[in-house]
This record gives structure tokens, sequence and C-alpha cells, in this order.
């Protein structure tokens, strides 16, 4: 390896949700705001960093001594398009840190990928082609992306190489970032990188895009197939990208990104034969959902625990984890056993903490109604009561700090159902969260989980696939997208448009 290279390290995360109220900078300095050397600091410990920043520093760290050159790093919960004055506030500082680290051997970006601003569509685009201008065409840049990203052409043509995912629930951040650390360090020793990129017309709904079953699972193992087949030639990573068609771009849909060891040819071959996979396959995009009164039979009749997930309010996607529906179902049909979490709604947790612990009050679910959001009342006792700070013990949070907010564990008492209340936007994807307000998962007979799919990286260990129900519900995360008013995607598209066809690029 280059003798104490000095690498760079920026970072921003945000998954945007056009429907979604806008992300402001309170959002992000609730989750993480991060500059300078703190950085440093931080990636060697416990913290709120992204798990790619720390998973970076450990393999460089393995690579032999390196010199970090922390910039910003900021991200927030999933919402809606950050707004202008922080997208403006964050590209002012990554310009001013990134000269004043010049010369550096190389730039490491850790970002979810699917950002955009109240005013700008391809945020991504612009950092990458900032930070390209900036170091001159000859510093390797390499930057690690969510599989649920948004990936333009200025992104990729900006970047030596770009690495996504290749887990989902995402369980492999800090995996993905030690491949990025590799890839520098063959860049170091003078390999050059070659790109194809191919975008489909296919914005799958999020529910189909597991990586352990399913069309999305089978294009993820071929694709990782050809990255350890000599045959296919020297390829160092293919990244199928799924997007977020929530964020409701021109640039929406999958995605493929080969990156080869200097042959074109090769890059060109393995990323024309993954999209023919995925068009010759599009038909399997399809959601495997229960409607509300279905979940209720089934909660019914059960004699074992089940999961049921409201994929509509996913705080992970841009959802307010604050919808009534399947709370107001259960408990109006009195189903026994009852547990939901995590319902987000500040007023409420601040209602149960003011009538304390053994308290009894008149809870008001969404005092504040809006679209999705409707008012739910019942009379409920307060059964447990915390700061909402903890840390994260399996899935996409293990080992990671985390924050709900001021938070309430509170029983209905007609019922007897349970709702974990949190002031903060998170999404219920770590037993930890249910936990650290003296819940034994083991005897929960239904959870209600407000999430789309991390959960099942977090639950595993208490509720097998087989236990497991996607339901629908209105919200702003819904798997339907016929439903969803769609204004900017580039339509047509499958499967919204089943007449949606794809042409093959010219190259191949």
């Amino acid at each position: 390896m280059k003798k104490n290279p000095k690498i760079a390290i920026t970072g921003f995360a945000l998954e945007a949700n056009s429907f979604s109220p806008v992300s402001t900078r309170e959002d992000f300095e609730k989750s993480c705001w991060h500059e300078g050397a703190i950085i440093t600091e931080l990636a060697r410990q416990v913290s709120n960093l992204p798990a790619e920043v720390t998973g970076f520093y450990a393999r460089m760290d393995e690579h032999g001594p390196w010199t970090p050159a922390p910039t910003i790093v900021i991200g927030a919960p999933p919402g809606g398009p950050v707004v202008r004055e922080v997208w403006t506030e964050f590209m002012q500082k990554l310009e001013n840190s990134l000269r004043a680290a010049l010369p550096v051997d190389a730039v490491y970006i850790a970002n979810h990928g699917a950002s955009s601003a109240e005013h700008l569509d391809d945020t991504e685009g612009d950092m990458m082609s900032m930070i390209r201008a900036i170091v001159g065409p000859d510093v390797p840049v390499v930057a690690t992306h969510d599989l649920h990203c948004n990936v333009s052409e200025r992104t990729v043509d900006a970047l030596d190489a770009l690495i996504s995912y290749r887990t989902n629930p995402h369980v492999d951040q800090r995996e993905r970032a030690a491949e990025a650390a590799d890839l520098l360090v063959e860049m170091f020793n003078g390999m050059k990188t070659k790109k194809a990129f191919i975008r489909m017309p296919i914005t799958p709904p999020s529910v189909t895009l597991l990586t352990a079953r399913g069309p999305y699972a089978d294009l993820v193992k071929m694709g990782t197939a050809m990255m350890q087949s000599p045959a296919e030639g020297p390829i160092a990573n293919v990244s199928v990208s799924a997007g977020f068609v929530f964020s409701d771009l021109p640039k929406c849909g999958i995605t493929i990104s080969v990156t080869s060891r200097g042959d074109l040819a090769a890059a060109q071959r393995c990323a024309i034969k993954l999209a023919r996979a995925a068009w010759a396959d599009r038909a399997r995009y399809v959601p495997d959902m229960l409607e509300i009164p279905e979940a209720i039979r089934k909660a019914q009749a059960t004699k074992i625990p089940l999961l049921f997930a409201d994929v509509a309010d996913n705080p992970g996607g841009g959802g307010r984890g604050n919808t009534s529906w399947m709370l107001a179902a259960f408990n109006d049909a009195k189903i026994p056993g009852v547990l939901l979490g995590v319902f987000i709604d500040p007023e409420l947790a601040q209602q149960a903490h003011a009538a304390g612990e053994g308290g009894v009050f008149d809870a008001v679910f969404n005092a504040t109604e809006s679209q999705f959001s409707k008012r739910y009342r019942a009379r409920a006792k307060v059964l447990k009561l915390t700061d909402g700070e903890g840390l994260g013990r399996r899935g996409i949070l293990r080992g990671k700090k985390f924050s709900l907010g001021p938070s309430a564990l509170i029983e209905l008492v007609d019922t007897g159902t349970r709702v974990v209340v949190g002031s903060l936007r998170r999404q219920l994807c770590d037993p930890a969260m249910l936990e650290m307000h003296g819940i034994d998962i083991s005897k929960v007979r239904i959870l209600i989980v407000k999430s789309r799919g991390h959960y099942r990286a977090g639950f595993d260990e208490f509720f097998p696939e087989s236990q497991i129900f996607d339901v629908d519900s209105p919200g702003l995360t819904t798997p339907n997208l016929k439903n969803v008013d769609f204004k900017r995607l580039p339509r047509p598209v499958f499967p919204i448009d089943p007449d949606a066809t794809w042409t093959e690029p010219a190259w191949a």
C-alpha cells in the first residue's frame, strides 16, 4: 500500500421521500452531525456515525498506517427533501474542509444515495462532481451507498467506483466500507477502474426487495457470483441498486453499476447480463400483503406468536410512524396480547411522562390530525418511562447508538393492548427499542411493528419467516404504488405501467 496515504472522508445520509415534510437541520442534529477531527475519534468507538464510516476506519487500520482527513458527516432519518439552507451549508463546509485538506491521496464517501433537496433533484451528482473538481481526475474517489439509492449518470461518472449494500435488511454496511477500503488500496498500487452503468424502467415496491428470497435476491446473487467468477473477467464490484421510488425523481429505478479492474468490455458484459435477467423477471415485483381484516382474522385464530408489519407507515422510508389504522383495528377487535411500536407522537409521550409511571390518563393519539394520521382515543396506564436512549444489538442498529427521544410504554385499559410511544421518528427495527421498556419479547403474542423490512434482521430470533406478515394500510410508504400520486417518475415504469418497455444501451 502507498506509504501513509491521506484519505478524505465525508458522508451525507438521507433517504428523501418527496411526499413527506421537509428534513430540517434539527432532524440532522438529533441524528448525526459531525465535523472535523471528532469524526476520527467517534469512528473508533461506539457512536451514532453511519456504520460505513466505522467499517472504513477499521479496515484501513488493518491495512497499515494511514492519515484520515475527516471533513463533515451528517445524517437524518428518512424524511422529505432536505431544506435548501442545510444542503447549502453542508456543501460549503465540505468544499472548505476538503480544500483545506489538500493534497489527499483518495476520498471515501459514505452516502445513503437517495437524497434530494427542496431545490435540487440530484444532490449526489452535485456532491460527487464537486469533489472530483476539487481533487482532480487522478485521485481515487470511492463511494458506498444504501441499496435503496437513486443513482444518476453524473454520480457514476464522477466516481472511480460505486459500492452499494448487498443485504436487505441492511447488515453489511461495515463489509461494504471494507470493500471500498480494499479497492482504494488496489488503486494506490496502480489499478485503474472501468465502469458500466444501466438504468432499468423498474421501480419495485420496497417489500419485494428482500435479499434472502425473491427476484431482487436472485439479481444480487447473480451479481455476487460474477465478482467471484474468473470467467467473467476482472470484476471488482457489482452493485444492483434497487432505488427508492418515493423520491419521485427521473433517476428512480433499478440501476446496475459494474466496476472492473481496467476491462471495460468485461464490465459491460456483466451489466447487460444482469439487466436482461432483471427485465425478464420483472413480473415477480408484486407485493404480497394482507388487508387489515385478514390480519385481524389471523390474529384472532393464532395459537403461536405472530408479527404484523405496518409497512405503509415506515419511518425508515419517510413515514411519520403515527397512522392509527392498525392500532384502532386490533384494539377495537379486542385482540388479546397485542404490542405495537413505535408509535411516534411527541405530544402523547409528553402526556405519559406528565402522568408518571402507574398514572392513568386519556391518551389521544394524533391530537393534531393529518392526511393519514387520524385521531384515536383510549384510556391508558403508564407502565414504563424512558429517555429513549439506547444501543442497538441486532440487525441494522447492531452496536450503534439510537434515540427515540422521551418514550413510554402505555397500556390501553379496556383491552390490555400495549403501545411503545416515541418522540423521534425511528422505525422499530431492533429488539432493544422494546426491551428498554421492560418488555420480554418472547412472551409477546401479537407484535405490530412500524417498519418495512429491517425488523426482520432484528426480530428473527423471535419470529421466523412463517410467522411474519406484511399488512397493507394507508400511509406515506404504501407498497401499492398505483395509489401514489407520482409526478416525476420516468414513466412508463414497471410495475405501475404494465406496458413499460426497455431499450438496451447502444453499446450492448
